[in-house]
């Protein structure tokens, strides 16, 4: 059986100060988290029972491109700036444009988009689907902020990582703590910069903001706990046929 050369399976640990991956330098990588080496670890036990290629293993256990963002952000009271931490990660970028949600979380990390953005890429290729993985996330408390507060942080993430998103590039959607009201507010920051509307740049949108039908069904079933077919006759089957024209839209 083909193994990678002088390699030894990474365990998840409970700290995120521990032993650096096999096969890296000796000083940790940034990514390198508990749930960081649980992703590495799924793909290497993956990996060597489908006999996978050695170098493409490699590949694959690290991220193609990690965005690290710090910007100010003001409250309502108009005098409290605080320091918000962001990121971005991109873990795959020749299975074409890459996709993601992006989450809004008090203790998200690099080591946690990263292992979400490679569970990504895994997705998409089982499906065959032409995307590779991506992931980003806001470390904040959403519960904490105000609407205005909210949209503040949204157009101000979105600013940070704009030269990186986008529908040939990198295609966000809602995730943990955000919602379409966030992805409707990256469309417009997104779209103000391009100087022209960019409905694909994100999914999970408003479906008056040409959205897929499939992903407003899809939120519904989750937030209501019932089946799709429950929720498309909820919802009402002519408006799932009313908005086919836009099913080029990835849902």
């Amino acid at each position: 059986m083909r193994t990678r050369k002088n390699f030894k399976k990474s365990e998840p640990t409970d700290t995120d100060k521990s032993e650096p991956l096999a096969g890296t330098t000796r000083i940790p990588l940034e990514w390198d988290t508990p749930m960081y080496r649980l992703a590495v670890n799924q793909l290497d036990q993956t990996a060597e029972q489908m006999n996978l290629d050695p170098n493409i293993w490699e590949r694959l256990r690290t991220p193609q491109r990690a965005l690290v963002t710090s910007f100010p952000f003001r409250r309502d009271d108009y005098h409290t700036v605080e320091t918000v931490f962001a990121y971005r990660v991109q873990h795959l970028l020749t299975m074409g444009p890459t996709k993601g949600g992006i989450r809004y979380d008090e203790d998200v990390n690099l080591g946690e988009v990263t292992a979400l953005s490679m569970w990504m890429s895994w997705k998409c290729a089982l499906m065959n689907l032409p995307f590779g993985g991506a992931k980003g996330g806001v470390r904040i408390d959403p519960h904490t902020l105000s609407s205005d507060e909210l949209q503040r942080l949204t157009r101000r993430y979105t600013s940070e990582i704009i030269e990186v998103i986008g529908p040939d590039r990198d295609i966000p959607a809602p995730d943990l703590g955000t919602d379409e009201r966030v992805m409707a507010w990256i469309m417009d920051t997104y779209s103000q910069q391009k100087g022209y509307a960019v409905p694909g740049v994100v999914t999970g949108k408003p479906i008056d903001l040409m959205q897929s039908a499939f992903r407003d069904v899809e939120h519904f079933a989750k937030e209501k706990g019932v089946t799709l077919r429950t929720a498309a006759m909820m919802r009402g089957i002519s408006r799932i046929k009313k908005a086919k024209h836009v099913r080029g839209v990835f849902p």
